[in-house]
């Protein structure tokens, strides 16, 4: 976070003041984590794991279609979020092809390949780890015969959710990109996941582009809408799916792909997730980068303040999510005293790590910037 960003929290947590009060300074992350249940709580010692899956396809289009999603999503994790060819498992469709990058392909998209893939993984995951899976593809029925087109016998999505019953003290995101995707989807539905569906019906069967939205969301960080310089699940979703909207309107198409999105384990997915809706506040504080993304240069005392940041980031947001749980006056007080600990731990974050002071640059653009009170960080 920039020396810019810094004063705005500053500025933004003196307008908070109610009636003369001063911010008080509380164990707000503490708190406020445990009654997240302690869901995605990015700690320095974690590990995130990706598992991009894609199934065969036929016709040439649709084949280097599905391949520049995979490689491209393969490469941007590794580039950008701190990801490595140790963290990230492909399987695509038969296994490597005999095309330039097929050294990124780790198997084959058929049940062994699979079973095996997280049967792996299940050994070298610790507790409080995040996993994301993207599956892309093609997909098929509805309910428990929901499937997801791999190479061989499909495979369905209560089978697919048994394979990930055994990272139970992992955190878990599902990216579902395939068509027909819905019904595997609310299969994999339960508490402290998140999924997200590309589509909201069985009858959704034509191959939606909503990969192609999500991938260009984490490329460049373009999904990054609060600018934290990360990006959230739910911001990649609601940048995919604004784009898909656009697409299908610029087409002159009636849409046939809506997006859903579902963290709060009853497998009931919202088109429009908010922070203070029944889905959307996990998946804002799962996000895709890891810690070590853009530190390999940092001081052990500068990537403990980054964590630091992070964490009361991340109690910010839970905090937004659970305003009407509080009195107004209580609310506001503790949403000073995270702001100010966010503003002040930011700067000692830049001073350690020696980012170069923005702050003339700052003043000038807060003297022309109104703050936004209903949307702190927005």
């Amino acid at each position: 976070m920039t020396t810019l960003e810094k004063l705005k929290l500053i500025i933004f947590a003196a307008t908070l003041s109610l009636s003369g009060q001063v911010a008080a300074q509380l164990d707000g992350p503490k708190i406020l984590m445990e009654d997240a249940g302690n869901y995605f709580l990015d700690s320095p010692d974690s590990t995130k794991w990706a598992v991009i899956i894609t199934g065969p396809t036929v016709g040439e289009t649709n084949q280097a279609q599905f391949r520049q999603w995979s490689f491209s999503l393969h490469d941007i994790l590794a580039r950008d979020y701190g990801y490595s060819s140790d963290t990230i498992t492909l399987l695509y469709d038969r296994g490597a092809p005999a095309l330039p990058g097929g050294d990124r392909v780790d198997g084959a998209a058929d049940k062994t390949g699979i079973e095996q893939a997280l049967a792996e993984l299940g050994t070298k995951v610790s507790t409080g780890d995040q996993i994301t899976l993207y599956l892309i593809g093609h997909g098929s029925g509805a309910e428990e015969e929901a499937k997801f087109n791999i190479v061989g016998p499909d495979i369905t999505g209560v089978e697919f959710s048994q394979l990930l019953d055994q990272f139970d003290q992992q955190d878990i995101v599902i990216v579902n990109t395939t068509s027909a995707s819905y019904g595997f989807s609310t299969s994999l539905s339960s508490e402290g996941r998140v999924v997200i569906s590309s589509t909201r019906s069985p009858s959704e069967r034509f191959d939606p582009v909503f990969s192609r939205y999500f991938i260009e969301a984490l490329d460049s960080r373009n999904g990054d809408r609060d600018k934290n310089n990360r990006v959230s699940m739910l911001e990649a979703f609601e940048y995919a799916k604004s784009n898909v909207e656009a697409w299908y309107e610029e087409q002159g198409r009636l849409a046939s792909e809506h997006a859903g999105l579902d963290d709060n384990g009853d497998a009931l997915f919202a088109l429009n997730p908010t922070i203070d809706a029944s889905d959307g506040r996990l998946a804002e504080i799962a996000y895709i980068d890891t810690l070590v993304d853009d530190s390999a240069n940092l001081s052990p005392a500068a990537r403990d303040l980054k964590a630091q940041m992070q964490e009361t980031e991340r109690a910010v947001f839970i905090l937004r999510g659970r305003k009407q749980d509080f009195l107004e006056a209580d609310y506001w007080q503790q949403m000073q005293g995270l702001l100010v600990d966010l503003a002040r731990v930011t700067g000692r974050f830049n001073e350690v790590a020696g980012i170069p002071d923005e702050e003339e640059a700052g003043e000038n653009e807060l003297q022309s910037e109104q703050t936004d009170e209903s949307q702190p960080l927005r």
